[in-house]
């Protein structure tokens, strides 16, 4: 374990630090001159590391604080020298300096200072790219000189920086910004007691619930956890807007660089040391194509941090780095982030079958979470959501806020209300009228109805949740070969021959239950049945037979309903607008099949024989819908996006299927 420690050399300027690297770790060594000591002081706190109490000398001339030039880049800031601040004998974890960086907490012992007796932080950059970050926050608080009050609400404030004299090591730069707590956000979430902790921090009173549209300050606990979550949401994505309508991106953001302020009580990004300009010459000396392609390139990038912080906050787990490392990777690997539940939800279940706070808050209204995730964390650039339309976003809008969603989110909530009540198992009457409706409205809002948007998100492993035709799993029979099915999945990869060709092979997995009884424990013999087809994908129509089709019933139909309407007083009722008929076609995708092929495969060798095997097959064919076990059956698609896909066979049921990534 590297030793760790503060090297003082007296000078005009106070305080000198020396420090070396030895196997990749900073090691910071003490040297204890005549007019320094050293003061060691036991601490009960773990997250403070001990540093020595040195009492700077104040000296009072007009020289002290001024408004100097560093040079032409930096332009006017503070100067302050190291007398001007005593040193704390104490450093907060929360601050997050790097190996390349020296961070001290200070008090302003100048009275003529306008800081004098605040508490600041002293970071010293020693590494030449150390010391452009600290120059760059000086160059944004700069441009950002004109609404600098703004500036302060949503940033970490920058004071100036501490002045070099000859005497000292003029290769390095220390920076004076604003302390704001001795915690990171990331150390805010992860105390025992965060929920209430941080309604304290950030004053939940009426005024902040209004702000977010709730109706109360109480509630149940996952309504407090969804409030936390939108005000320390709203807070960050106006701070990034703010930077962003400002042409300058952070590129840096994380929940170790975010802090809260003790002073207004919001959320402060760390310092804008490695922010980008959107433009890096002049705007006029290069095409606007090149400067709107580097803009979004930027801006999607923050958006992207903004999602990863959005996961941590909300799902606990991600703040392991295991976990996260296998969150990160399955988004690098080019998987759409709209599955993303589908790939966390064993995850998210692992210690509790209904799953923890964070699946209940995403899967909330419909799963707007869910989307809003994913919209920030969606494969290419240009597909992610701005801050403007993040804050506008009905996850993060309270009840009170009325919001009206795009055809997009409809789209996804009819989907997600589907898959959640497929998820239950409980398929009475009325579950199975209800997914049969959303089904429906899920054909008639069908976003991809040409065969050409069919090939591009066809491909893939999709997993069958339900079927509208045949219920799947156990029954109440008695069959005289026992199978339980597992996971049943189709996997379609494009054909190289042609472009229209698709290559369908469906995956059955069961178990084999030895035994006149049935065990308590569902464990029997493994088996695999696969059926593979070669299918054409045409574009088709699929039309509706209306039960009424006379124009006699029609138009005495119509004109009985406006003697209705006609005969209804004003001002108790008003008109209602007319209700829209479903259409009579709907554009699909058309499937043409050719001839299939079945194998199967079985654990056990005393089971492979052809009396058992062709009970065991019957049975298969008993317990999933008809159109997997021979792919001939599927006549058309008629709904398809990311991460759902419906199918529809030859006798009008209908197969729900979503993208696996497992």
């Amino acid at each position: 374990m590297a030793l760790c420690g503060i090297g003082f050399n007296s000078g005009l300027n106070g305080i000198g630090f020396k420090q070396y690297s030895r196997n990749s770790s900073s090691v910071i060594l003490i040297k204890p001159t005549a007019s320094t000591h050293l003061v060691r002081r036991k601490s009960n706190n773990p997250v403070r590391r001990r540093r020595s109490n040195i009492n700077c000398s104040t000296k009072k001339d007009d020289q002290i604080v001024e408004s100097v030039t560093v040079d032409e880049k930096l332009g006017p800031v503070m100067k302050f020298k190291m007398s001007d601040f005593t040193i704390c004998d104490c450093t907060s974890v929360g601050l997050g300096g790097r190996a390349d960086e020296i961070v001290f907490e200070a008090i302003v012992n100048n009275p003529q200072s306008p800081l004098y007796n605040s508490r600041v932080v002293l970071r010293r950059y020693t590494s030449s790219q150390a010391q452009r970050r600290g120059k760059r926050a000086i160059e944004v608080l700069k441009k950002l000189a004109r609404r600098k009050f703004l500036y302060h609400s949503y940033s970490m404030q920058v004071h100036g920086y501490v002045a070099s004299s000859g005497s000292t090591n003029e290769s390095s730069f220390t920076l004076v910004h604003g302390y704001h707590g001795s915690y990171s956000l990331r150390h805010w979430l992860q105390l025992p007691d965060w929920l209430p902790t941080l309604e304290a921090t950030l004053a939940l009173d009426e005024e902040s619930v209004r702000k977010v549209g709730d109706d109360k300050v109480g509630g149940s606990a996952i309504s407090r956890k969804l409030r936390i979550i939108r005000i320390l949401m709203r807070d960050l994505l106006v701070g990034v807007n703010y930077l962003h309508s400002h042409g300058l991106a952070h590129t840096e953001l994380k929940l170790e660089n975010v802090h809260i302020s003790p002073l207004d009580r919001h959320i402060k990004v760390g310092i804008l040391g490695n922010s980008s300009d959107f433009y890096e010459d002049n705007p006029g000396n290069s095409t606007l194509d090149a400067n709107m392609d580097r803009r979004q390139m930027m801006i999607a990038f923050d958006m992207r941090c903004v999602g990863f912080m959005m996961a941590k906050i909300v799902l606990r787990e991600l703040m392991d780095p295991i976990v996260f490392m296998t969150f990160k990777s399955f988004l690098t690997k080019g998987n759409q982030p709209s599955c993303l539940r589908e790939f966390l939800l064993p995850i998210l279940c692992k210690n509790s079958p209904s799953g923890n706070a964070g699946l209940q808050l995403l899967d909330r209204n419909w799963g707007a979470g869910w989307n809003l995730l994913s919209s920030l964390l969606a494969t290419k650039p240009s597909e992610r959501i701005h801050c403007l339309d993040a804050l506008r976003h009905p996850f993060l809008c309270g009840p009170r806020w009325r919001v009206y969603p795009p055809m997009d989110m409809i789209r996804w909530g009819l989907g997600s209300t589907a898959v959640r009540i497929t998820e239950e198992y409980i398929y009475g009457r009325h579950q199975r009228s209800r997914l049969a409706h959303f089904i429906e409205l899920m054909e008639m809002l069908n976003p991809n109805q040409e065969p050409k948007n069919w090939l591009e998100f066809l491909p893939g492993k999709w997993r069958l949740l339900y079927s509208t035709g045949r219920h799947i799993g156990l029954t109440l029979r008695q069959p005289s070969t026992r199978v339980l099915i597992g996971d049943v999945y189709l996997s379609i990869l494009q054909a190289s021959a042609t472009i229209d060709t698709i290559t369908l092979t469906s995956n059955i997995n069961f178990s084999v239950l030895v035994g006149p009884d049935w065990p308590h424990e569902k464990r029997g013999i493994s088996g695999k049945l696969k059926v593979d087809s070669v299918v054409r994908v045409t574009a088709g129509k699929r039309k509706y037979l209306k039960e009424e089709t006379g124009e006699a019933k029609n138009i005495s139909y119509s004109s009985n309903t406006k003697d209705q309407v006609a005969q209804r007083p004003s001002k108790n009722w008003r008109r209602a607008s007319p209700v829209k008929e479903p259409p009579s076609s709907l554009p699909v995708a058309k499937l043409a099949s050719g001839e299939i092929e079945v194998t199967m495969n079985l654990d056990d060798s005393s089971l492979q024989k052809v009396n058992i095997a062709k009970n065991v097959i019957q049975e298969v064919r008993t317990l999933v819908p008809p159109e997997i076990f021979d792919v001939s059956k599927l006549v058309c698609g008629t709904f398809l996006d990311s991460r759902l896909l419906v199918l529809r066979g030859v006798n009008g049921s209908a197969l729900l299927f979503t993208r696996s990534c497992r």
